[in-house]
């Protein structure tokens, strides 16, 4: 279930009680401990929070349930002074004890040729295993500052959009995919039916009936692409559903509203959207929609799923 959503790291309830978790109930920092400076959020699954912390360069592996926390020394390689950073945690299938932390980068050479770049942490092992890469595309510009959103786990493969910022705004420049099970990085390209600019219209989600999908908002209309592969073994990308959603919301277009994606929970496929007034959780296949309160326009929601167990003492696994 979604439990709630850190607001970055103040965490909101939204379920019913007797399944509401207790105000309160989370801790992210451990007592006693001066933990002042710069956090970055990076996403959660499996019950984890994972947490750069950009003071100490560090990597904050959270278990909010139990008040526990791994921290990791960051990997050559990945400094966000440098470069962009972004990051994924999770856990194996069937394994509650150990995780995995997934980095990723961009590094360019003296030819000005840029790559991504990726290393996993096992904590089972305590260590970050060899570099992974794949070249960016050769369309580029040379100076270009290719950025990150937060990963989103489709089956056994994690997936980033890359965003060229060198331009005069943010550009949708393609699918960045991890391959957990062949350890392997690859950049797929985006729809070629939709505009790229102005990356908060965009969302790499699982998409209905399974498969890599994309949610982009067009004005009130949410479109739900979906990568489908032929008998040839040729991957493209196919319109399926259209959302009208200011009626699915009963927004006045009138007013000046827009929408924005601020936040999105895989497991459950629930995009959180903001409009001037309000924030809107919206589920994308039964279109199941709550209202939950005025947003904080510069927030970026992360949620939070996990099986939890109401009670006295309420945990997850």
């Amino acid at each position: 279930p979604l439990l709630g959503f850190f607001d970055p790291f103040y965490f909101l309830p939204t379920m019913d009680p007797p399944n509401r978790v207790p105000n309160g109930r989370f801790s992210l920092c451990p007592d006693g401990e001066d933990w002042g400076g710069i956090f970055m959020p990076m996403g959660s699954r499996h019950g984890l929070l994972l947490i750069f912390h950009l003071s100490r360069k560090l990597l904050l592996v959270s278990d909010p349930f139990n008040v526990d926390q791994h921290r990791l020394a960051v990997p050559p390689g990945f400094d966000l002074e440098k470069a962009p950073v972004s990051g994924a945690v999770f856990r194996a299938a069937g394994d509650i004890r150990h995780f995995q932390v997934v980095l990723v980068t961009t590094e360019t050479d003296e030819q000005q040729h840029t790559r991504v770049i990726a290393r996993v942490y096992s904590s089972e092992t305590g260590g970050w295993g060899d570099c992974i890469s794949t070249p960016l595309p050769s369309k580029l510009p040379t100076k270009s500052r290719v950025d990150f959103t937060i990963g989103v786990l489709v089956g056994h493969c994690l997936y980033w959009l890359l965003n060229d910022r060198s331009a005069t705004s943010d550009i949708l420049d393609g699918i960045l995919e991890f391959d957990l099970e062949r350890q392997i990085l690859a950049v797929k390209p985006v729809p070629v039916d939709i505009p790229k600019k102005n990356m908060c219209q965009f969302q790499v989600m699982r998409a209905e009936g399974g498969g890599l999908g994309i949610l982009f908002l067009s004005n009130f209309s949410a479109q739900l692409w979906k990568m489908e592969t032929d008998s040839d073994g040729v991957a493209s990308w196919v319109l399926g559903r259209t959302v009208e959603l200011d009626k699915l919301l009963s927004l006045n277009t009138e007013e000046g509203e827009s929408l924005v994606i601020q936040g999105f929970a895989e497991y459950n496929n629930v995009v959180f959207l903001r409009t001037h007034t309000n924030l809107f959780t919206i589920q994308l296949e039964s279109l199941q929609f709550k209202k939950i309160f005025r947003p904080n326009i510069m927030t970026r929601y992360h949620p939070f799923e996990s099986v939890y167990a109401a009670g006295k003492h309420g945990h997850w696994w």
